[in-house]
């Protein structure tokens, strides 16, 4: 699902609020938890899941096409990790399938 997409589902079930406001609200929502990742900080949704960096050491890795030795630097990653209640919500609906 991309953010427009979001925003026109939220649009059609909350007909009262206006998209204006609702694509304000959802910006804000995802500006504010990249902001809160910048700062090192872990986020966490209850029933959904949660965001937060690993740090990966520098280390020598391989370009595969050509074998030759590459350098990277140490770097932080985004992690997400799914909450019980959606593991278990998308278990569900993929074993009923």
């Amino acid at each position: 699902m991309t953010k427009s997409e979001l925003f026109t589902r939220i649009t059609k079930k909350k007909f009262y609020i206006s998209a204006k406001i609702i694509k304000f609200l959802v910006r804000n929502i995802l500006e504010y938890m990249v902001f809160s990742l910048e700062k090192g900080n872990r986020i966490e949704i209850r029933g959904f899941g949660s965001f937060s960096l690993n740090y990966r050491c520098a280390r020598v890795g391989r370009n595969p096409k050509t074998g030759q030795k590459i350098y990277l630097k140490e770097k932080y990653i985004p992690r997400f990790k799914p909450g019980k209640q959606l593991r278990d919500r998308t278990n569900y609906i993929h074993q009923n399938i």
